[in-house]
C-alpha cells in the first residue's frame, strides 16, 4: 500500500494567513499542518508516500520535509498541480507513483485523533475503494452516502435532505482504475472533477466499502474559526500527552 497526501489548494477559507504560504503549511499547535496527515499514514503501516501540492509554496514543503526520515518513511515524493481541478484530478497525478498498488489518500488539512490502520489493512484484502465515515451534526454540507444492507449504493454531495447522519470524510482507498474512471469524468459545475463523483462510480458498480471512525475528525481548513478550534483541540491533547503526535525523529 503507498500514500498519497493532497495539499495543493489556495487555501483562500483561511486568508489572509495564506496570503503568502500553503495553508498545509501552516501550524497545528507545535507542528506545520502538513505533519498530522503524514502521521496517521505512518501510524496506519504506510511507508511511500507522494505529497500533491500546488501554488507558489510548492518549493518549501520540499525544504520541510525532506525525504521523509524524520517520520521513517522509505520514500517520499513530491509532484505539482499546475491549477485548481478538484480533489480528483490530484488523484490523477499520483498515478505513475502509484502503479499497480492499492493506495491510500488523505487530505492534508484533515487532522484525525485516531487511528485508521484497522481499515487500511481491511482494505488490502478487498478491490474497488473503500470511504471513511463519520457520524456529524452537519452531513449536508459534506458527501453523504446511502447505506443498504451494509453497502453503500450511492454517495451525493452535500444533500439537502441528507440520507444518514454520516459524512464521507478526507480519508479515501483505491485501486489503480480509479485513474480510468478519473479519465472519462465530467467537470462539475464548478469546472473541477469531483472525488464525490468517483466514489459514487464505485458504488454503483457495487465495489465502495466502508469503516466508521471512531475517533475524532477535523477539517483545519473549512475556516479561521475551525482553524482555531483544531488548534486549541491538538493543544489540549498534547498536554494530556506529550509523547502524542510526536515524530520518530527523537529531535523534533
Amino acid at each position: 500500500m503507498k500514500g498519497v497526501v493532497l495539499a495543493g489548494g489556495l487555501g483562500s477559507r483561511l486568508y489572509p494567513l495564506t496570503k503568502i504560504t500553503n495553508k498545509h503549511l501552516l501550524p497545528i499547535y507545535d507542528l506545520p499542518m502538513i505533519y498530522y496527515p503524514i502521521m496517521t499514514l505512518v501510524d496506519a503501516g504506510i511507508e511511500d508516500i507522494l505529497v500533491v501540492t500546488g501554488g507558489n509554496s510548492a518549493g518549501e514543503f520540499l525544504r520541510l520535509l525532506g525525504n521523509g526520515t524524520a517520520f521513517g518513511l522509505k520514500g517520499l515524493g513530491y509532484t505539482y498541480q499546475e491549477k485548481e481541478g478538484g480533489i480528483a484530478e490530484a488523484v490523477s497525478l499520483s498515478k505513475d507513483f502509484v502503479g499497480n498498488s492499492k493506495f491510500v489518500i488523505i487530505l492534508g488539512d484533515n487532522i484525525l485523533d485516531g487511528s485508521i490502520k484497522d481499515a487500511v489493512q481491511g482494505f488490502e484484502k478487498g478491490k474497488g475503494a473503500k470511504i471513511i465515515l463519520k457520524e456529524v451534526e452537519n452531513p449536508q454540507d459534506y458527501g453523504v452516502p446511502v447505506i443498504k444492507k451494509g453497502r453503500v449504493t450511492q454517495v451525493i454531495e452535500k444533500p439537502k435532505v441528507p440520507p444518514s447522519n454520516y459524512a464521507v470524510i478526507g480519508v479515501y482507498m483505491y485501486d489503480k482504475s480509479v485513474f480510468n474512471i478519473i479519465e472519462n469524468l465530467e467537470p462539475s459545475k464548478r469546472g473541477e472533477l469531483e472525488i464525490t463523483d468517483v466514489n459514487d462510480i464505485y458504488a454503483r458498480k457495487g465495489e465502495l466499502s466502508y469503516s466508521i471512525f471512531d475517533g475524532e475528525w477535523m477539517d483545519a481548513g473549512v475556516s479561521i474559526d475551525s482553524y482555531l478550534e483544531v488548534n486549541n483541540y491538538v493543544a489540549k491533547r498534547k498536554k494530556e500527552n506529550p509523547h502524542y503526535w510526536r515524530l520518530r525523529d527523537a529531535g523534533n
